[in-house]
C-alpha cells in the first residue's frame, strides 16, 4: 500500500537525521524526495503525526524536538517498559521459553552495538543499540510494551541522536549491554530488571552532559 511505503520511507528519513528535528516539512515537497503522489504522502505525514514525529505549523508539518522536560517524562516511562521487558524477557529464559538461537542475537546485538559505539560510527552503533533493545522486547513476548516502546524509541532518536557520544558513555553502554544479557540469559529476573532500569536512565543522564 502506498501510503505504509510513503510513511515508512519518510519516517526512515526523519530517524536517519535527514530531516532532524525542528525541520519543516510540506506535502509537496516530501512527494517529490519520495517520487510519490501527494494523495499517499498526506496520510503518511498523518499517521506520523500521530506517532509523535511530527506536528503543524502552518501549511506543513515541523519534525518534533522533545522539550527537556517532554524527554524526561519520556525516559521515565522508557525506564519503566523496558525494565518490564527485561524482567519478562529473563522469566521466559529462566522457564525454558527462549531458543538458544534468540539469545545469541540478544548478544550479537550488544557485540555489534560495542564495536560501532567504540569506532566511533555513531549511526550504526545507534541502530545497533535500538536493535539490541528491540530484541530484548521482543524476547520478552507482550506486543503490547513492544509497540509502546517502538513509539518511545522513536521520539527519543529524533531529539538525542548523539547520545552515545559523550567521552565515557562507549565504555559503559557496553559494560551494561553485556550485564543485561548475563542476566537475561541467567534468568535473573529482578536482576535483569534493575540493570535495564539504570541503563535507560543513564542514558538520560549522559543527554543532560551533552546538552
Amino acid at each position: 500500500m502506498q501510503t505504509d511505503t510513503a510513511r515508512r520511507r519518510l519516517r526512515a528519513l526523519i530517524l536517519d537525521g535527514t530531516y532532524p528535528a525542528g525541520t519543516r516539512l510540506t506535502e509537496l515537497e516530501v512527494a517529490g524526495a519520495l517520487g510519490m503522489s501527494r494523495t499517499p504522502v498526506r496520510e503518511a505525514i498523518r499517521a506520523l503525526a500521530a506517532d509523535g514525529l511530527v506536528r503543524p505549523a502552518g501549511w506543513g508539518v515541523t519534525v518534533v524536538a522533545l522539550d527537556p522536560g517532554d524527554l524526561d517524562h519520556t525516559y521515565q516511562v522508557r525506564a519503566v517498559l523496558d525494565t518490564l521487558a527485561a524482567e519478562l524477557a529473563a522469566d521466559r529464559q529462566r522457564t525454558g521459553r527462549i531458543a538458544l538461537a534468540d539469545l545469541a542475537s540478544l548478544d550479537a546485538a550488544a557485540a555489534d552495538a560495542a564495536e560501532a559505539t567504540a569506532a566511533g560510527r555513531l549511526q550504526q552503533a545507534v541502530q545497533h543499540n535500538r536493535r539490541f533493545h528491540q530484541r530484548i522486547a521482543e524476547l520478552a513476548g507482550n506486543p503490547v510494551a513492544l509497540a509502546m516502546l517502538d513509539r518511545l524509541w522513536d521520539q527519543i532518536l529524533v531529539s538525542t541522536l548523539q547520545s552515545l557520544a559523550g567521552p565515557a558513555r562507549p565504555a559503559q553502554v557496553a559494560a551494561q549491554h553485556q550485564e543485561l544479557v548475563a542476566a537475561i540469559a541467567d534468568g535473573r529476573v529482578a536482576e535483569a530488571g534493575r540493570i535495564a532500569r539504570q541503563h535507560a536512565l543513564d542514558t538520560r543522564a549522559s543527554t543532560h552532559e551533552e546538552g
